[in-house]
């Protein structure tokens, strides 16, 4: 049985990639301790498993002394040349302890730390099966909700979207499928944790990467991004090649790209922006659909004083603010609206 166990760890190492060698280093040190547990012994003992055969033993560790005063972590110079001539006084040696029960509690130690070397094992493959994709989005479905989580199923993982991270108005239930961004991976105790999103805004630009060939081969790029999840999104993108439109990538053959981002994310409108470095032609693009008359730039403090046609007011700031807000997130400037009559007047 024992050159059994031997090709059993052999077995685990092809399937599961755990080490022979790592396994028993593991399974000596919990032979040691469960015979000092076992047996209540304070002093050291050292277990050996047999590389070739899986037996296993355990030694007291013991000094050689001229004197012995502790029988259990000493022996005798006289007692000691009866096991090999060649020792000295101050040389350790080491005494087989095997008493009848030994071989229960080997086995019982045996098996509880090779499961624990599998569970360490399962736990790493699915953790390096994800912290590949952490930034990316990927389709889980939905187990329960509870109390507001939405639990859900990512191939062996069970991940919490959290209501901080859901999109507002967006409801699901059981047995749902339902696309998540990863924001982070971390490995634990119990087995790695996924973190996910729906609301994050690098979502949206996953979903671009997704649905644009030209963002995903690089020559579209996306410059910056400014949402308000589940209501609007304002993406700025910039082509890396003069004969292509990115406006015109993005949006898709009848507006079919952008369309398919629009329904994954329930309806949330999405404003494309065309970048510029300047910065007078970038904020005017972000103010979009509103006309801007003129822009006075504070490079300094980066604000700057734009102007819109009277008529133009209310849809340049948009409703609660969210136009002029999204603008100002998008461009990374303060941007103080302000109607043609009120400019004249002041």
């Amino acid at each position: 049985m024992v050159g059994e166990f031997i090709k059993y760890l052999e077995d685990i190492q092809k399937e599961k990639g755990i080490s022979v060698d790592e396994c028993i280093e593991a399974l000596e040190q919990a032979l040691a301790s469960a015979y000092k547990k076992n047996f209540n012994v304070n002093y050291q003992v050292i277990a050996n498993v047999d590389r070739d055969t899986g037996s296993m033993q355990v030694f007291s560790h013991r000094e050689i002394v001229e004197e012995v005063e502790d029988y259990q972590t000493q022996i005798s110079l006289e007692d000691a040349k009866q096991i090999n001539a060649k020792y000295k006084i101050g040389d350790f040696v080491d005494i087989l302890a095997d008493p009848a029960e030994f071989g229960r509690i080997a086995a019982q130690t045996a098996r509880q730390v090779v499961l624990q070397r599998l569970r360490e094992a399962e736990r790493n493959i699915i953790y390096n099966e994800f912290v590949d994709k952490k930034g990316q989005i990927v389709t889980g479905m939905v187990r329960r909700v509870d109390r507001g989580n939405i639990m859900v199923e990512i191939g062996k993982i069970e991940a919490i979207l959290t209501p901080q991270d859901q999109i507002a108005g967006e409801h699901y239930k059981q047995g749902d499928s339902i696309k998540v961004y990863i924001t982070d991976v971390n490995s634990a105790q119990k087995g790695p944790q996924l973190y996910i999103s729906r609301n994050n805004p690098a979502m949206v630009e996953e979903l671009f990467k997704r649905e644009v060939p030209e963002i995903d081969s690089g020559v579209v790029e996306i410059m910056a991004i400014a949402r308000e999840p589940g209501s609007r999104t304002k993406i700025a993108v910039v082509s890396n090649d003069d004969n292509v439109d990115a406006r015109g990538a993005c949006i898709g053959p009848n507006g079919d790209r952008v369309r398919a981002i629009v329904d994954e994310l329930g309806g949330e409108k999405i404003d494309i922006i065309q970048y510029s470095d300047d910065i007078a032609t970038f904020i005017k693009e972000a103010l979009s659909p509103a006309d801007v008359t003129n822009i006075k730039i504070n490079e300094d403090d980066k604000i700057c004083i734009v102007v819109v046609p009277d008529n133009q007011l209310s849809l340049a700031i948009g409703k609660e603010g969210q136009n002029a807000r999204l603008s100002a997130k998008l461009t990374g400037w303060k941007i103080d609206i302000k109607s043609e009559t009120a400019i004249a007047t002041s």
